[in-house]
């Protein structure tokens, strides 16, 4: 996939907000993503912790989305929001179906796998796609929506929530078959 056919990152069409740090012992910006994070792998959420937020940060939410996928709008791969604003990291596996690792009070959508868990890259083969991992500061305590709550409908609340960003970008290729 050339950079020219590339959708753009998610947060290209918001309001601008303030910037802060997010760093992983598992997800580098604009490295591969390790087997773990990938669906045929361990399909494991990467371990990430955050700082430098704005002093008024409520809460926390983390998604990581694929804008690359052939969809016409994009893969979500993991959201969880209401995460409470002292917590300022998740430890890799944060997003199993199981919750361990998830602070008290936080929620998790359904991915576009349709479950609530992190689900791991698995673009079609010969494609390179971007994962953007992004911690949103938000305003609220809570987003006043339940986990039944599709991920687009999430990011919409957190449209207008978000008072601050982080990111990384990795990627991934599925290697083309024969």
């Amino acid at each position: 996939m050339t950079e020219a056919k590339r959708a753009p990152l998610p947060h290209d069409f918001h309001p601008p907000v303030a910037s802060f740090d997010v760093v992983s012992e598992d997800v580098a910006e604009g490295a591969v993503l390790q087997d773990a994070q990938v669906q045929s792998g361990g399909n494991t959420s990467p371990q990430l912790r955050w700082e430098g937020f704005p002093a008024e940060t409520k809460s926390f939410a983390v998604t990581c989305f694929d804008p690359d996928a052939p969809t016409g709008s994009g893969f979500w791969h993991w959201t969880v929001f209401d995460i409470p604003a002292t917590v300022t990291e998740l430890p890799a596996g944060a997003g199993s179906g199981k919750f361990e690792g998830l602070p008290e009070g936080a929620k998790q959508a359904r991915n576009d796998y349709g479950t609530k868990e992190f689900g791991g890259a698995a673009p079609p083969a010969g494609e390179n796609h971007r994962y953007v991992f992004t911690v949103y500061a938000v305003d609220v305590e809570s987003l006043g929506i339940d986990s039944d709550t599709p991920p687009a409908a999430v990011g919409f609340n957190l449209r207008f929530h978000t008072i601050g960003r982080a990111q990384l970008v990795a990627q991934y290729e599925a290697l083309a078959e024969g």
